[in-house]
């Protein structure tokens, strides 16, 4: 089939009924809650934007093996044409959404690919693993699926490992093995948007210990399979809201969920490695599924953080603030942490290198630094438009209020801005920031830039480390290598 169009993603929605729990209700069809509505027409956009000529040569490619249009994200990287061929693409899709949706479809495309470019890791532990997951590969790939992922475990007692847990099945773990399948029982999270996807894949960060086999798991199945239940979290926005008044969390909400597995039944062939601490913690480092997917997430992070950007030197200029020499520190000092990262993003592209197995990989030490500095760099932004909007922020009428022709002559004398900007415009674009700087969908926003790369903290001290290690210090070494050169004392 090759790439679907929006309307085929839709019909494919309509057909499952997955077990989705909102606000404490089981939802009996996922395409008819409103609270989905505009984020499935949103998604559906990007798969039409596939079938756009304007895009379509960005977007995807020509598969060598099936002669169908496909998905750039599924391009096994092999070439540094390859590389900017997936950076354009990854970059259109995060301009349609403003980098706000971070699971968009190329993202766990990217993940799956990679694994199985890589598959021949795989095959030193298990052959079946390694076939299972190059014939997953060319299912989303030919069918267009569209995936959620399930890495974390809950936030239990973290101070223990998973088998140590007061109930051995609070975490996810493997039950039973049976002729037709592994049986699963058990908990992960953020599967975002999952109740909108067509399957899930799980896997996990390295970190088990001995004692942990039976969580050590990677397998995929579809998001209706019986036993799974679907737990989404509070919404930040109720299917009823005005694009005028929430122009973003109207369109771009994506729902996170806790996927509860009660014994799940997932056929043999859907299984990618099961009870092998060791080869679970090496699935990050030796197949490339940290840096190949961190590179659609930087792509998104820099957009995301540009258009927050933007935001924010929009609401100066308004209100004619940014005269000012603080303000306008502060948003040069974000326009260069846009350019930071832009510089990152190239820098990782160009200093690619090819593995024994012919993949292209990016620079890691780029890629895991953009990783590590827009945990800081985006919280930064919102703070900035926080404080340039300050107590405007607060004080927007709504559309409704606008729309009154009783208010409207009030609205239109004292919400105006600078010379030149009335006060629908002014009221947009202050509603705009109040999204993404105040509301609930702003804020998850921000916490997801924050931690969805795992602990900023634990990840930056790693890195640290791992420089530690490998780093030759030369610099330093060569100083203290030089002999000492005594001087002759002067005699006058």
């Amino acid at each position: 089939m090759g790439i679907r169009t929006g309307q085929q993603y839709i019909d494919a929605l309509k057909s499952r009924k997955p077990e989705v729990w909102l606000n404490g209700s089981l939802i009996e069809s996922v395409y008819d809650e409103p609270y989905f509505h505009q984020p499935i027409q949103e998604i559906a956009k990007l798969f039409d934007l596939q079938h756009d000529p304007k895009y379509q040569e960005e977007l995807t490619h020509v598969c060598e093996e099936t002669g169908e249009r496909v998905a750039t994200s599924f391009l096994f990287a092999k070439s540094y044409e390859d590389i900017m061929k997936r950076s354009k693409a990854f970059e259109v899709v995060a301009r349609q959404t403003y980098g706000l949706m971070g699971r968009t479809p190329d993202f766990l495309n990217t993940v799956v690919t990679s694994l199985a470019q890589n598959s021949w890791f795989l095959a030193k532990y298990n052959q079946d693993w390694a076939k299972n997951i190059e014939a997953y590969y060319r299912h989303i790939r030919d069918n267009d699926v569209f995936l959620t992922h399930a890495i974390v475990n809950p936030q239990n007692d973290r101070s223990k490992s998973s088998h140590q847990q007061s109930d051995m099945f609070t975490h996810l773990g493997a039950v039973e093995e049976r002729p037709e399948g592994l049986v699963v029982r058990g908990a992960k999270m953020l599967a975002t948007l999952a109740a909108l996807t067509d399957e899930v894949i799980v896997y996990s960060f390295p970190g088990f210990a001995p004692g942990d086999e039976r969580y050590a798991l990677a397998f995929a199945v579809p998001i209706d399979v019986k036993g799974l239940k679907i737990i989404c979290r509070e919404p930040v926005q109720d299917g009823t809201r005005s694009t005028f008044d929430h122009p973003l969390a109207s369109r771009y909400e994506e729902m996170d969920a806790l996927l509860i597995f009660e014994d799940v039944l997932v056929p043999w062939d859907r299984v990618f490695l099961y009870n092998n601490v060791e080869a679970a913690n090496l699935l990050y480092p030796m197949t490339g599924i940290a840096e190949q997917p961190a590179h659609q997430s930087g792509v998104r992070g820099y957009i995301k953080l540009a258009f927050a950007v933007e935001v924010a030197c929009k609401v100066a200029d308004s209100i004619g603030v940014d005269q000012f020499l603080n303000v306008q520190r502060d948003l040069g000092e974000l326009v260069q942490s846009v350019e930071v990262i832009r510089a990152l993003l190239r820098t990782a592209e160009h200093e690619f290198t090819i593995t024994e197995h012919g993949e292209a990989r990016l620079n890691p030490d780029a890629l895991e630094t953009i990783r590590g500095m827009m945990p800081e760099m985006y919280p930064r932004a919102i703070e900035v438009m926080q404080t340039i909007g300050a107590g405007g922020l607060l004080m927007m009428p709504t559309e409704a209020d606008f729309l009154n022709p009783e208010l409207r002559p009030s609205i239109d004398r004292h919400y105006g801005g600078r010379e030149g900007v009335d006060a629908e415009l002014r009221m947009k674009i202050f509603k705009l920031a109040w999204d993404l700087c105040g509301e609930g969908f702003g804020m998850r926003a921000l916490q997801y830039e924050r931690y969805y790369t795992g602990d900023p903290v634990r990840k930056r001290a790693i890195y640290y480390n791992k420089f530690k290690k490998q780093y030759s210090f030369d610099l330093v070494d060569s100083i203290l290598a030089k002999k000492e050169e005594v001087r002759e004392k002067q005699i006058i």
